[in-house]
């Protein structure tokens, strides 16, 4: 693997942090201001490895052991 395919940052979300059916939003709440970038939603539930920002490269997966509800 070369070194400019790795993420800048990998970002571990629990259940009860994600904002919709299984995603996530890019930026986060915890990025400094100078880094923000149109609010992309990223999936971390169907791919194992989670997902991965398309702006800033930031990856985010859901946290070894963490279930997500199905419910409606």
């Amino acid at each position: 693997m070369s070194t400019t395919a790795k993420a800048k940052a990998v970002v571990e979300v629990t259940a009860q942090e994600l904002q919709g059916p299984g995603v996530v939003f890019c930026p986060n709440p915890k990025m400094p201001l100078w880094s923000t970038h149109p609010r992309v939603y990223i999936d971390v539930v169907t791919a194992p490895e989670g997902g991965q920002c398309p702006y800033c490269g930031t990856a985010y997966k859901l946290k070894a052991g963490e279930k997500v509800g199905h419910g409606h």
